[in-house]
């Protein structure tokens, strides 16, 4: 499979996002694309760096104006877009939600972001309710896929779940960066730390990760904030079924790249390591606890 990763930086211009992100898909799509997957709430600025109830008004139906949007594109190029929409079910109900736009246009399935984070510069919990349709892979012509958004990627028992239900990718659409508080030192164990968790879920469940990150700084939009905004370290990456790193993206620049991933050489790292076979699951009952005293 050839899947195309886009590494955008945003502004608060919602339609030149959404162009640029157009014609970056174009252009991976022409460099022999078939899957294709975008940043985390790749339609706008990062809002959540404050909690600001006019961000509300940003905030769509699915579907909606932007599932038509991409499902055009997906259409006429004939590829399937994995994006990440701010999805309105009613007015006080939101969630961070991935669609899955299939080649014909229509939606393949959805995924709502099921750990929300609440952190300094990073407060989802104002705006997203916990997703309701659970772990489960969406079935697509080039494959089933495991998709997950942002905080979900620190989870292995969310990875887990995926692969027992038959995925054979681990997709994340990510926004993650820096803040000025840390110095560079700490920045980089974070950067790495990010990196690695998810060339641990690719060996432990012996599939591809793709991980699409945005880039660039990006200052709260309204109101004033103690973090002075993000610098989000893009660093996009592609690992393979044994956390072998197929491609990784520059740090700090805008990039589109096209990675062939063998997704039969899963069934042979299977076949080395049956992680699987050998796994207790007479023995894991406490794993449904919060701690075990």
């Amino acid at each position: 499979m050839k899947i195309g990763i886009i590494q955008q930086h945003n502004t608060a211009d919602i339609k030149d996002n959404k162009q640029r992100l157009a014609e970056k898909i174009r252009k991976v799509a022409q460099d022999g694309a078939e899957l294709i997957v975008l940043q985390e709430l790749h339609n706008g600025l990062y809002f959540c760096q404050t909690e600001d109830v006019d961000a509300f008004d940003q905030a769509e139906p699915i579907p909606g104006p932007s599932t038509e949007f991409y499902g055009k594109l997906a259409k006429e190029l004939q590829v399937v877009i994995v994006t990440s929409l701010f999805e309105r079910r009613t007015a006080g109900l939101y969630h961070n939600t991935a669609v899955v736009i299939e080649k014909d246009g229509s939606i393949a399935g959805k995924y709502r972001k099921m750990h929300i984070p609440d952190d300094p510069a990073y407060y989802e919990k104002f705006y997203f309710t916990p997703g309701d349709l659970g772990f489960h892979p969406i079935d697509t012509s080039v494959g089933r896929l495991g998709v997950m958004v942002c905080w979900d990627q620190w989870y292995p028992e969310a990875a887990r779940l995926m692969a027992l239900q038959g995925a054979e990718l681990l997709i994340y659409p990510t926004a993650i960066g820096y803040t000025d508080n840390d110095d560079e030192a700490e920045q980089q164990r974070q950067r790495e730390a990010w990196t690695t968790v998810m060339r641990g879920h690719a060996v432990a469940n012996g599939l591809p990760v793709v991980a699409v990150n945005r880039v660039g700084e990006e200052a709260p939009l309204h109101l004033p904030t103690i973090e002075g905004g993000i610098r989000f370290w893009g660093s996009s990456f592609v690992a393979g079924p044994q956390g072998e790193m197929l491609y990784r993206a520059a740090e700090t620049e805008e990039e589109v790249a096209v990675i062939e991933v063998d997704l039969a050489h899963s069934e042979q790292v299977r076949r080395w390591w049956p992680f699987l076979r050998d796994r207790r699951i007479d023995a894991y009952d406490n794993i449904l606890q919060r701690f075990v005293d």
